[in-house]
Protein backbone atom coordinates (compact mmCIF):
# COMPACT_ATOMS: atom_id res chain seq x y z
CA UNK A 1 0.00 0.00 0.00
CA UNK A 2 2.82 2.46 0.85
CA UNK A 3 6.46 3.15 0.02
CA UNK A 4 8.21 2.84 3.39
CA UNK A 5 11.84 3.58 2.59
CA UNK A 6 11.20 7.29 2.28
CA UNK A 7 11.04 10.50 4.31
CA UNK A 8 7.55 11.75 5.18
CA UNK A 9 6.40 14.79 7.13
CA UNK A 10 5.12 13.67 10.51
CA UNK A 11 4.16 17.08 11.92
CA UNK A 12 4.91 20.77 11.85
CA UNK A 13 7.77 21.55 14.21
CA UNK A 14 5.58 23.85 16.29
CA UNK A 15 3.17 20.98 16.97
CA UNK A 16 5.76 18.83 18.75
CA UNK A 17 6.30 19.93 22.34
CA UNK A 18 7.49 18.29 25.56
CA UNK A 19 4.46 16.03 25.71
CA UNK A 20 3.36 12.79 24.08
CA UNK A 21 1.87 13.23 20.60
CA UNK A 22 0.26 10.07 19.18
CA UNK A 23 0.02 9.77 15.40
CA UNK A 24 -0.88 7.18 12.81
CA UNK A 25 1.52 7.20 9.86
CA UNK A 26 1.30 4.70 6.99
CA UNK A 27 -1.04 2.65 9.19
CA UNK A 28 1.50 2.49 12.05
CA UNK A 29 0.95 3.96 15.50
CA UNK A 30 3.79 6.33 16.40
CA UNK A 31 4.36 8.65 19.36
CA UNK A 32 6.40 11.85 18.97
CA UNK A 33 7.88 13.96 21.75
CA UNK A 34 10.49 16.65 22.24
CA UNK A 35 13.21 16.14 24.84
CA UNK A 36 14.34 18.86 27.28
CA UNK A 37 17.26 19.47 24.87
CA UNK A 38 14.78 20.28 22.09
CA UNK A 39 15.39 17.10 20.08
CA UNK A 40 12.37 15.34 18.56
CA UNK A 41 12.12 11.57 19.03
CA UNK A 42 9.67 9.04 17.60
CA UNK A 43 8.84 5.58 18.95
CA UNK A 44 6.38 2.84 18.14
CA UNK A 45 3.32 3.72 20.19
CA UNK A 46 3.01 0.34 21.89
CA UNK A 47 4.62 -1.08 25.00
CA UNK A 48 5.99 -4.57 24.14
CA UNK A 49 4.36 -6.06 27.27
CA UNK A 50 0.63 -5.76 26.53
CA UNK A 51 0.77 -3.23 23.70
CA UNK A 52 -0.76 -0.39 25.68
CA UNK A 53 -0.02 2.80 23.73
CA UNK A 54 3.00 4.50 25.24
CA UNK A 55 1.19 7.78 24.57
CA UNK A 56 -1.11 6.80 27.46
CA UNK A 57 1.89 6.84 29.80
CA UNK A 58 4.10 9.67 31.05
CA UNK A 59 6.96 11.62 29.53
CA UNK A 60 9.81 11.77 32.03
CA UNK A 61 12.38 14.09 30.48
CA UNK A 62 13.73 12.15 27.50
CA UNK A 63 12.04 8.86 28.46
CA UNK A 64 8.54 7.41 28.28
CA UNK A 65 7.07 5.45 31.17
CA UNK A 66 4.33 2.98 30.25
CA UNK A 67 1.07 3.71 32.05
CA UNK A 68 0.38 0.02 32.78
CA UNK A 69 3.37 -1.42 34.66
CA UNK A 70 6.00 1.29 34.46
CA UNK A 71 8.36 -0.11 31.82
CA UNK A 72 10.41 2.90 30.74
CA UNK A 73 11.97 3.51 27.31
CA UNK A 74 14.62 5.94 26.07
CA UNK A 75 14.68 7.80 22.75
CA UNK A 76 16.31 4.82 21.04
CA UNK A 77 13.47 2.52 22.14
CA UNK A 78 15.53 0.59 24.70
CA UNK A 79 13.92 -0.32 28.00
CA UNK A 80 15.92 1.34 30.78
CA UNK A 81 13.68 0.45 33.73
CA UNK A 82 11.44 -2.52 34.48
CA UNK A 83 9.97 -2.24 37.99
CA UNK A 84 9.70 -5.44 40.06
CA UNK A 85 11.87 -7.42 37.62
CA UNK A 86 15.34 -8.70 38.52
CA UNK A 87 16.57 -7.83 35.07
CA UNK A 88 15.26 -6.10 31.98
CA UNK A 89 14.10 -8.66 29.35
CA UNK A 90 16.06 -8.55 26.12
CA UNK A 91 12.83 -8.26 24.15
CA UNK A 92 11.77 -5.17 26.11
CA UNK A 93 12.35 -2.65 23.36
CA UNK A 94 10.27 -0.66 20.91
CA UNK A 95 11.02 0.55 17.43
CA UNK A 96 12.51 4.02 17.08
CA UNK A 97 12.28 6.04 13.87
CA UNK A 98 14.92 8.33 12.34
CA UNK A 99 13.86 11.98 12.64
CA UNK A 100 15.07 15.21 11.01
CA UNK A 101 13.74 18.74 11.43
CA UNK A 102 13.88 20.91 8.32
CA UNK A 103 11.80 23.75 6.83
CA UNK A 104 9.75 24.04 10.02
CA UNK A 105 8.65 20.42 9.61
CA UNK A 106 9.43 17.15 11.39
CA UNK A 107 10.47 14.48 8.88
CA UNK A 108 10.30 10.79 9.73
CA UNK A 109 11.80 7.76 7.97
CA UNK A 110 9.25 4.96 8.01
CA UNK A 111 11.37 2.20 6.48
CA UNK A 112 14.57 0.38 7.37
CA UNK A 113 16.46 2.69 9.73
CA UNK A 114 19.92 1.94 8.35
CA UNK A 115 18.77 3.11 4.91
CA UNK A 116 17.76 6.57 6.15
CA UNK A 117 19.74 9.31 4.41
CA UNK A 118 18.84 12.94 5.17
CA UNK A 119 20.21 13.95 1.75
CA UNK A 120 17.05 12.38 0.31
CA UNK A 121 14.75 14.88 2.03
CA UNK A 122 12.97 17.09 -0.49
CA UNK A 123 15.21 20.06 -1.34
CA UNK A 124 13.87 23.61 -0.99
CA UNK A 125 16.63 25.79 -2.50
CA UNK A 126 14.83 29.08 -1.75
CA UNK A 127 14.67 28.38 2.02
CA UNK A 128 16.58 31.05 3.92
CA UNK A 129 17.28 33.10 0.78
CA UNK A 130 16.37 36.79 1.45
CA UNK A 131 15.29 37.11 -2.19
CA UNK A 132 12.31 34.90 -1.36
CA UNK A 133 9.42 35.48 1.03
CA UNK A 134 7.74 32.68 2.96
CA UNK A 135 4.10 31.85 3.41
CA UNK A 136 4.31 29.51 6.39
CA UNK A 137 1.38 27.40 5.28
CA UNK A 138 -0.55 24.89 7.32
CA UNK A 139 -1.69 21.28 7.47
CA UNK A 140 -5.02 19.54 7.10
CA UNK A 141 -6.42 16.03 7.17
CA UNK A 142 -8.16 14.81 4.02
CA UNK A 143 -10.43 11.77 4.18
CA UNK A 144 -9.06 10.15 1.04
CA UNK A 145 -6.22 7.93 -0.13
CA UNK A 146 -3.02 9.91 -0.65
CA UNK A 147 -2.87 8.94 -4.33
CA UNK A 148 -6.00 10.95 -5.02
CA UNK A 149 -4.10 13.97 -3.70
CA UNK A 150 -1.11 13.25 -5.95
CA UNK A 151 -3.57 12.80 -8.83
CA UNK A 152 -4.91 16.26 -8.08
CA UNK A 153 -1.42 17.78 -7.92
CA UNK A 154 -0.62 16.40 -11.38
CA UNK A 155 -3.78 17.86 -12.88
CA UNK A 156 -3.50 21.56 -13.81
CA UNK A 157 -6.84 21.36 -15.64
CA UNK A 158 -8.95 20.95 -12.50
CA UNK A 159 -8.32 24.54 -11.38
CA UNK A 160 -10.74 25.82 -14.04
CA UNK A 161 -13.66 24.04 -12.36
CA UNK A 162 -12.65 23.54 -8.72
CA UNK A 163 -11.01 26.97 -8.23
CA UNK A 164 -12.70 29.33 -10.74
CA UNK A 165 -12.58 32.24 -8.31
CA UNK A 166 -8.97 31.76 -7.21
CA UNK A 167 -6.30 29.68 -9.00
CA UNK A 168 -8.30 29.10 -12.17
CA UNK A 169 -10.10 30.92 -14.96
CA UNK A 170 -11.30 30.15 -18.49
CA UNK A 171 -7.70 30.10 -19.75
CA UNK A 172 -7.10 26.86 -17.82
CA UNK A 173 -9.81 24.84 -19.55
CA UNK A 174 -8.32 23.54 -22.80
CA UNK A 175 -4.58 24.23 -23.19
CA UNK A 176 -2.74 20.90 -23.85
CA UNK A 177 -0.46 19.47 -21.17
CA UNK A 178 3.13 18.28 -21.44
CA UNK A 179 3.98 15.21 -19.33
CA UNK A 180 7.51 14.16 -18.38
CA UNK A 181 8.48 11.17 -16.24
CA UNK A 182 11.80 10.40 -14.56
CA UNK A 183 13.23 8.10 -11.91
CA UNK A 184 12.19 10.54 -9.17
CA UNK A 185 8.69 11.50 -10.24
CA UNK A 186 6.38 13.01 -12.86
CA UNK A 187 5.98 16.59 -14.09
CA UNK A 188 2.98 18.04 -15.92
CA UNK A 189 3.30 21.57 -17.30
CA UNK A 190 2.02 24.06 -19.87
CA UNK A 191 2.33 27.68 -20.97
CA UNK A 192 -0.85 29.67 -21.51
CA UNK A 193 -0.22 32.69 -23.72
CA UNK A 194 -1.83 36.13 -23.64
CA UNK A 195 -4.48 35.29 -21.03
CA UNK A 196 -6.07 37.07 -18.08
CA UNK A 197 -4.34 36.78 -14.72
CA UNK A 198 -6.31 34.37 -12.50
CA UNK A 199 -8.17 36.03 -9.59
CA UNK A 200 -5.96 34.65 -6.78
CA UNK A 201 -2.82 36.16 -8.32
CA UNK A 202 -4.23 39.41 -9.76
CA UNK A 203 -3.84 41.33 -6.49
CA UNK A 204 -0.15 40.39 -6.20
CA UNK A 205 1.35 40.72 -9.70
CA UNK A 206 3.43 43.87 -10.31
CA UNK A 207 2.34 44.50 -13.90
CA UNK A 208 -0.94 45.39 -15.57
CA UNK A 209 -2.77 43.79 -18.45
CA UNK A 210 -2.71 40.26 -19.77
CA UNK A 211 -0.03 37.68 -19.10
CA UNK A 212 1.77 34.57 -20.17
CA UNK A 213 1.19 31.97 -17.46
CA UNK A 214 3.06 28.76 -16.77
CA UNK A 215 1.71 25.93 -14.64
CA UNK A 216 4.42 23.50 -13.52
CA UNK A 217 3.10 20.59 -11.43
CA UNK A 218 5.89 18.28 -10.29
CA UNK A 219 5.25 15.36 -7.93
CA UNK A 220 8.12 13.24 -6.66
CA UNK A 221 7.99 9.78 -5.17
CA UNK A 222 6.50 8.82 -2.83
CA UNK A 223 4.15 11.82 -2.39
CA UNK A 224 5.82 15.25 -2.36
CA UNK A 225 5.25 18.07 -4.82
CA UNK A 226 6.42 21.47 -5.96
CA UNK A 227 3.89 23.55 -7.86
CA UNK A 228 5.44 26.49 -9.71
CA UNK A 229 3.29 29.43 -10.77
CA UNK A 230 4.80 31.89 -13.25
CA UNK A 231 3.05 35.07 -14.42
CA UNK A 232 4.83 37.46 -16.74
CA UNK A 233 3.57 40.20 -19.10
CA UNK A 234 2.05 38.79 -22.29
CA UNK A 235 4.70 38.03 -24.89
CA UNK A 236 7.56 37.60 -22.38
CA UNK A 237 7.05 34.05 -21.15
CA UNK A 238 9.90 31.64 -21.87
CA UNK A 239 11.71 28.74 -20.22
CA UNK A 240 15.14 30.03 -21.25
CA UNK A 241 16.81 33.42 -21.03
CA UNK A 242 16.35 36.34 -18.66
CA UNK A 243 13.00 36.78 -16.96
CA UNK A 244 10.98 39.99 -17.06
CA UNK A 245 11.73 42.43 -14.24
CA UNK A 246 8.17 42.10 -12.96
CA UNK A 247 7.77 38.32 -13.27
CA UNK A 248 5.66 36.76 -10.53
CA UNK A 249 7.07 33.51 -9.13
CA UNK A 250 5.45 31.35 -6.49
CA UNK A 251 6.75 27.91 -5.60
CA UNK A 252 4.29 25.91 -3.54
CA UNK A 253 5.69 22.94 -1.61
CA UNK A 254 3.23 20.18 -0.78
CA UNK A 255 3.91 17.09 1.33
CA UNK A 256 1.36 14.29 1.63
CA UNK A 257 1.73 11.72 4.41
CA UNK A 258 -0.63 8.72 4.34
CA UNK A 259 -2.35 8.16 7.68
CA UNK A 260 -3.93 4.96 6.43
CA UNK A 261 -5.45 3.84 3.15
CA UNK A 262 -8.38 6.27 3.54
CA UNK A 263 -6.85 9.35 5.19
CA UNK A 264 -4.00 11.71 4.35
CA UNK A 265 -2.22 14.46 6.25
CA UNK A 266 -1.44 17.31 3.85
CA UNK A 267 1.29 19.87 4.71
CA UNK A 268 2.24 22.91 2.62
CA UNK A 269 4.06 26.23 2.44
CA UNK A 270 4.93 28.69 -0.36
CA UNK A 271 7.99 30.69 -1.38
CA UNK A 272 7.50 33.93 -3.38
CA UNK A 273 9.80 36.39 -5.15
CA UNK A 274 8.00 39.60 -4.12
CA UNK A 275 7.01 41.49 -0.95
CA UNK A 276 9.45 39.26 0.87
CA UNK A 277 9.10 40.96 4.28
CA UNK A 278 5.44 41.95 4.02
CA UNK A 279 3.62 40.06 6.77
CA UNK A 280 0.21 41.24 5.50
CA UNK A 281 0.92 39.60 2.14
CA UNK A 282 1.97 36.39 3.90
CA UNK A 283 -1.24 36.33 5.92
CA UNK A 284 -3.35 36.99 2.82
CA UNK A 285 -1.61 34.18 0.97
CA UNK A 286 -2.10 31.76 3.85
CA UNK A 287 -5.81 32.54 4.10
CA UNK A 288 -6.41 32.34 0.35
CA UNK A 289 -4.42 29.12 -0.10
CA UNK A 290 -6.18 27.47 2.84
CA UNK A 291 -9.54 28.37 1.29
CA UNK A 292 -8.51 26.95 -2.10
CA UNK A 293 -7.19 23.74 -0.54
CA UNK A 294 -10.47 23.36 1.34
CA UNK A 295 -12.13 23.38 -2.10
CA UNK A 296 -9.80 20.54 -3.12
CA UNK A 297 -10.54 18.64 0.09
CA UNK A 298 -14.30 18.58 -0.56
CA UNK A 299 -13.75 17.22 -4.08
CA UNK A 300 -11.13 14.64 -3.10
CA UNK A 301 -13.15 13.23 -0.23
CA UNK A 302 -16.14 12.80 -2.54
CA UNK A 303 -13.91 11.18 -5.20
CA UNK A 304 -12.53 8.71 -2.64
CA UNK A 305 -16.05 7.82 -1.55
CA UNK A 306 -17.26 7.48 -5.14
CA UNK A 307 -14.32 5.33 -6.26
CA UNK A 308 -14.54 3.14 -3.16
CA UNK A 309 -18.21 2.38 -3.83
CA UNK A 310 -18.34 2.44 -7.63
CA UNK A 311 -20.74 0.03 -9.28
CA UNK A 312 -19.52 0.67 -12.82
CA UNK A 313 -15.95 1.12 -14.12
CA UNK A 314 -14.42 4.58 -13.96
CA UNK A 315 -13.14 6.27 -17.11
CA UNK A 316 -9.57 7.57 -17.51
CA UNK A 317 -9.07 10.60 -19.77
CA UNK A 318 -6.09 11.99 -21.64
CA UNK A 319 -5.52 14.52 -18.85
CA UNK A 320 -4.89 11.57 -16.50
CA UNK A 321 -1.60 10.63 -18.20
CA UNK A 322 0.54 12.26 -15.49
CA UNK A 323 -1.34 10.82 -12.49
CA UNK A 324 -1.39 7.33 -14.02
CA UNK A 325 2.34 7.37 -14.74
CA UNK A 326 3.00 8.50 -11.19
CA UNK A 327 0.87 5.71 -9.75
CA UNK A 328 2.77 3.15 -11.82
CA UNK A 329 6.05 4.55 -10.49
CA UNK A 330 4.84 4.30 -6.89
CA UNK A 331 3.73 0.72 -7.45
CA UNK A 332 7.15 -0.19 -8.84
CA UNK A 333 8.77 1.11 -5.65
CA UNK A 334 6.30 -0.80 -3.46
CA UNK A 335 6.86 -3.99 -5.47
CA UNK A 336 10.64 -3.60 -5.13
CA UNK A 337 10.37 -3.24 -1.35
CA UNK A 338 8.22 -6.37 -1.11
CA UNK A 339 10.64 -8.29 -3.30
CA UNK A 340 13.52 -7.27 -1.04
CA UNK A 341 11.57 -8.43 2.03
CA UNK A 342 10.87 -11.80 0.45
CA UNK A 343 14.58 -12.29 -0.22
CA UNK A 344 15.62 -11.31 3.32
CA UNK A 345 16.62 -14.17 5.63
CA UNK A 346 13.87 -15.42 7.90
CA UNK A 347 14.41 -14.62 11.56
CA UNK A 348 12.83 -17.25 13.77
CA UNK A 349 11.64 -16.27 17.22
CA UNK A 350 11.37 -19.03 19.82
CA UNK A 351 8.00 -19.23 21.60
CA UNK A 352 7.84 -18.51 25.34
CA UNK A 353 8.74 -21.48 27.50
CA UNK A 354 5.87 -23.42 29.02
CA UNK A 355 5.77 -24.15 32.75
CA UNK A 356 6.85 -27.74 31.99
CA UNK A 357 9.83 -26.48 30.00
CA UNK A 358 10.75 -24.05 32.78
CA UNK A 359 11.05 -26.96 35.22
Amino acid sequence: MFVRNAWYVAARSAEVQQNLMPLKLLGEQVVLFRTPDGVVAALEDACPHRKLPLSMGRLLGDRIECGYHGLTFDCAGACVRAPALARIPRAAQVRSYPIEERYGLVWIWMGEAKAADTAQIFDVPEWGDPAWGLNEGDAMTVACNYLYVTDNLLDPSHVAWVHPGSFGNAACEAEPLKTDASDVGVTVSRWMRDVDVAPFYAKFVKFSGRCDRKQHYEVRFPSHAIIKAVFTPAGTGADDGAQHDHVFLMNSYNFMTPIDESHTRYFWFQMRNFDQQNEAVSQQFNEDVRHAFDEDRVILEAVHEGMSNRRTPNLDLGIDAGPLRFRRGVQRLIDAEYAALEQAPLVRVSPPATKTQER
